[in-house]
């Protein structure tokens, strides 16, 4: 009798000894499709050419739509796919309820809504609501004097200077150059923010308003999962029309050089993406389906909060945070990235969802911001941390920015409203290159038969492309994979996040949950190796194993580690590691002796 009470006893310690790393499937809370998720920017033009023209298209997509299954992200993010003259490659939309043809036909776009259906990836559109086209039907009515449109656009007349006219304002447009211009015998200006052929709708109309909320129900209607929402915070200016201070006196009047309260973050702005956030809660209500919404505002982190609302009036489910991209460079210490983790963590409500992104189809690539051998580290960091992680098309892969672009070869309008001389400190061109499929002509983007692309491919196709990383298990690619199929669990999606800066210049954190396992994320800024003592985390850690780390690592998955205090983190180098049980059988053992004399005394 007294054996089999010792066995069970035994079995039962030994069982809780280890229930601390035992998936129990708990859902720890409800989590809707996006919370957690990771989401895909394609940028169209670039991501797969089908007819042969060099510029991407919907029907390119929709051929490769299983890469992205492959990748296991759960939503895709088109830059604009409407009619457009393409001035500024979309983003200038002459008609927000149909496909441009360049990238194919609305047939074209119901069979890439279906597809993506079919294999569980959502679709979310780009929403530009700031301007429309010069080229818009509601402009060419305007510009001919119909009352009614001519409202839907905003006008001031000129500032009289002798016999000459001149800005009403001294705003200057995001695109290097005057924010008004004056049509061919008038005497009134119009406002445009970026380029000339985006004049700037008014809000301040309702008719304009309405257009735009007719607007988002029919692509809801249509089947899309959520927009995201374009340079919202400069659809509302000073109604005053007052001009903006200047920055430095001593230096010339440029969009760098003022301040933009007058043009940007308006209280307006919020209040209209609150409204439109009960159209998509509306959706929500027919058949349960959450219609997300992404919010773009280069912003201070107070305003960036705004966009959230609040739990009785709710706004945008994930303004973009950039900080990644804006504030952390190469030369960023382990404090600069704890302080703004912590900030941003802190500043958000609590109904609230953090994100992380690293890059976008308007800022350098990480590979080239941080180098090649940092971008692996930058991943594993991004995609350990709690909330939605966004992926810019070919950072799966540590596609880089091509700067050989000559400025012949220029397309973007902010660098060709600049010259020669300076066109590369605002050219956007090499961020939004061809992605490099294989290793063909043309990396595969464009058949082979294509005369050229609309960007050139860059130089390193050959070396960086999706079909080698396929093959190769230590790849980028791989690396993706793995991460993302990591955040997946309990832990990524559910845990608590506490940020370290340990000895060395290094940045680490745990993620931890009650009754799952407990990671700890290690991130050495330096380029040198150095020591690591993984008990700064905590007496309590012990004996740990590596889950994932960066390509060049010494640290392989599977690797144990007892010695914890004595570690040696590569440069750059950037690990997860799984925390294990402290001494689990001394403590078992001694826990089971304890009980043995416990019952001999009961028995005795």
């Amino acid at each position: 009798m007294r054996g089999v009470v010792l066995a069970t006893l035994a079995t039962v310690v030994l069982a809780h000894g280890l229930s601390v790393r035992n998936d129990d499937g708990h859902d720890h809370g409800e989590s809707d499709w996006w919370e957690g998720g990771v989401f895909y920017q394609i940028y169209p033009r670039s991501f797969k050419d089908s007819d042969g023209d060099g510029v991407g298209d919907i029907k390119g997509i929709t051929e490769q739509l299983d890469h992205l299954k492959d990748l296991g992200v759960d939503g895709v993010w088109f830059s604009p796919l409407f009619k457009s003259p393409m001035a500024d490659f979309g983003y200038d939309i002459s008609d927000f309820r149909d496909v441009d043809p360049i990238f194919g036909t609305m047939e074209d776009l119901d069979a890439l809504l279906a597809k993506s259906k079919e294999i569980g990836v959502k679709v979310i559109l780009d929403f530009v609501p700031n301007h429309s086209s010069d080229e818009h039907e509601w402009f060419e009515k305007a510009k001919q004097g119909d009352p009614k449109y001519r409202n839907y656009y905003v006008w001031r007349e000129g500032r009289r200077i002798g016999m000459e006219y001149m800005p009403p304002t001294n705003w200057v447009a995001v695109f290097h150059t005057p924010a008004w211009t004056k049509l061919d015998g008038e005497t009134h200006y119009y406002l445009h923010q970026f380029d000339k052929k985006q004049p700037d709708l008014n809000y301040r109309n309702a008719e304009v308003k309405k257009e735009m909320d007719d607007m988002i129900r029919f692509w809801l209607d249509k089947g899309v999962d959520g927009f995201r929402i374009d340079a919202i915070n400069h659809v509302y200016e000073d109604p005053d029309f007052q001009d903006e201070a200047i920055i430095d006196e001593n230096l010339p009047p440029s969009y760098g050089n003022m301040y933009h309260n007058l043009t940007k973050d308006l209280e307006e702005n919020y209040e209209i993406i609150y409204s439109w956030r009960e159209i998509f809660d509306s959706y929500k209500e027919k058949d349960g389906q959450t219609r997300f919404m992404m919010t773009e505002a280069y912003a201070s982190l107070e305003d960036l909060m705004k966009w959230f609302g609040t739990e009785q009036r709710p706004g945008s489910h994930m303004p973009f945070n950039f900080d990644f991209i804006m504030s952390i460079n190469s030369g960023s210490l382990a404090d600069d990235y704890k302080r703004l983790i912590d900030e941003w963590i802190a500043a958000m409500p609590s109904f609230g969802s953090p994100n992380w992104v690293l890059g976008n189809h308007d800022r350098p690539r990480v590979a080239s911001r941080y180098g090649r051998d940092r971008a692996a580290g930058m991943a594993i960091m991004e995609m350990t941390l709690p909330g939605i992680a966004v992926v810019y098309y070919g950072e799966e892969i540590g596609m880089e920015d091509n700067r050989d672009i000559t400025w012949e070869d220029t397309q973007d309008p902010q660098a060709c409203n600049t010259n020669r001389d300076v066109f590369q400190e605002h050219t956007r061109d090499p961020v939004r290159t061809p992605f490099q499929w294989d290793s063909s002509k043309h990396a595969g983007f464009s058949p082979e038969n294509a005369i050229d692309t609309w960007l050139p491919v860059h130089p390193n196709y050959e070396e960086i492309n999706l079909a080698a990383q396929k093959e190769d298990p230590n790849s980028m690619f791989k690396l993706y994979q793995k991460l993302i199929q990591l955040r997946k669990g309990h832990t990524f999606r559910h845990g608590d996040l506490k940020t370290f800066v340990l000895t060395n210049n290094v940045f680490a954190f745990t993620r931890s949950l009650k009754d799952h396992q407990t990671y700890a994320v290690a991130v050495n800024v330096n380029p040198f190796d150095v020591d690591l003592n993984l008990k700064d985390l905590g007496e309590e850690v012990g004996k740990v194993k590596v889950v994932i780390s960066s390509l060049d690592s010494d640290m392989k998955e599977g690797d144990q580690y007892d010695d914890v205090q004595n570690l040696v983190l590569g440069r750059y180098d950037t690990v997860v590691f799984e925390l294990l049980p402290s001494g689990g059988a001394i403590v078992q053992v001694s826990v089971l002796l304890l009980i043995a004399s416990v019952l001999r005394n009961i028995f005795a």
